[in-house]
């Protein structure tokens, strides 16, 4: 359900959301979500959450694609990690592919082949132990070259 408001109106009212004490947010964090908002949760994403209330009223919220892309995602096995959790991703990298590092000044470059990874001429077993070559330390291979 849509309201009528001017585009003027809107951007007034969305203006003054910064102004609303943080009691005021709370109440319409709870009237458009039908709970109050989670303990700790700062200032600005109540006014966030009020100013896409504000909006989605407006001007409509989601299409109905994205919320069934929503509800997938809510009920898929992934659901307990982070949306953007490197854990969440696969740690692959296709065969011929080259990374590339720059580390305290200088460039590191490993191929990707089917038997593992070749750095400055050796092969290893992973990109952990590629890593700890360069680095002389113990590092996630994948977090090392950004994966």
């Amino acid at each position: 359900m849509r309201h009528v408001l001017g585009k003027e109106s809107l951007a007034e009212e969305i203006a003054g959301i910064p102004s609303l004490p943080r009691k005021a947010l709370v109440a319409r964090w709870a009237k458009a979500y039908g709970r109050p908002p989670p303990k700790g949760i700062s200032r600005r994403l109540l006014e966030y959450a009020a100013a896409y209330d504000l909006q989605s009223k407006a001007l409509g919220g989601l299409k109905p694609a994205a919320k069934r892309r929503l509800s997938r995602a809510r009920n898929s096995p992934a659901n307990g990690r982070s949306a953007t959790s490197r854990a969440g991703r696969r740690n692959t990298v296709s065969t011929g592919s080259r990374l590339i590092r720059e580390w305290h000044g200088r460039t590191y470059t490993v191929d990707v082949q089917e038997s593992g990874f070749i750095y400055d001429g050796e092969q290893y077993a992973s990109l952990s132990r590629v890593a700890r070559a360069i680095t002389g330390a113990r590092w996630s291979g994948p977090r090392f070259f950004g994966l």
